[in-house]
């Protein structure tokens, strides 16, 4: 059976269509690989990476694909793909969207996010990365939704189990961004954020404050249901899934 040709062809065409709708994203070239691999326990879904291939006498950058985020279905990974597409427009947009060799994504990339149609939340360390699909924009990708799952058929098991400690992926193309302030400002508020899981057998753990709760219930894109504030021993501590 063939796997890995018509995942890659899909994501191809699903870029395709991103790019049309937003032309500021570039062209790339899919690498679909392992997303569990190093010292690290994180689980990477995706990365865009500038300047990684030379095609024709000129740079093009790498769109990766975690292989083991493909076992949350379609919908995830093109969540996935449209992070990683607006890392793609601040490249283009010469935006500084990152600081802390890339791990922590700023306001300007929240932005960004908004503009791919997503809707971006803080973590705790990672500022506004964890971004979710609501259902209009899926909607508006019924067709690449289609397309990627019928080539989603199998994916990778992970390097690490389920039960490893909490990691962060580690990134190389990120630059500082902002003022001394600022990220002052973003620490403190970091501090008086809250835990909260989702209802997934493994729970996703996310941080938020009491007004972004208090606005209207954040949903998991893979179990649907609501985070709720995480038990106090700790002992719902999933591993991370990063987009970066």
């Amino acid at each position: 059976m063939a796997i890995g040709g018509p995942l890659a062809t899909a994501i191809d065409t699903v870029w395709a269509a991103i790019r049309a709708h937003h032309p500021d994203v570039p062209d790339v070239v899919v690498a679909v690989a392992s997303g569990s691999q190093g010292r690290g326990r994180g689980l990477r879904l995706g990365h865009f990476g500038p300047d990684r291939w030379e095609h024709a006498g000129r740079w093009m950058p790498e769109l990766f694909v975690g292989a083991e985020g493909l076992a949350s279905g379609p919908r995830e990974v093109l969540a996935t793909l449209l992070h990683e597409a607006a890392h793609g427009i601040a490249t283009t947009r010469e935006i500084s969207e990152t600081s802390d060799n890339g791990r922590y994504h700023n306001k300007k990339f929240k932005t960004l996010a908004e503009e791919l149609g997503l809707t971006p939340a803080r973590h705790q360390r990672c500022g506004w990365s964890l971004t979710t699909m609501p259902d209009d924009t899926a909607s508006g990708y019924a067709r690449e939704l289609s397309i990627l799952r019928r080539a989603i058929v199998a994916h990778r098991r992970p390097e690490h189990p389920d039960n490893d400690a909490d990691g962060t992926e580690q990134d190389t193309d990120g630059t500082d961004t902002e003022s001394d302030d600022d990220a002052a400002e973003e620490k403190a508020q970091d501090r008086n954020a809250r835990p909260f899981v989702c209802g997934c057998p493994t729970p996703r753990r996310i941080r938020a404050h009491k007004k972004i709760i208090d606005a209207g219930p954040i949903l998991c894109g893979l179990c649907h249901k609501p985070f709720t504030p995480a038990p106090e021993d700790g002992k719902h501590r999933p591993r991370s899934r990063q987009r970066s």
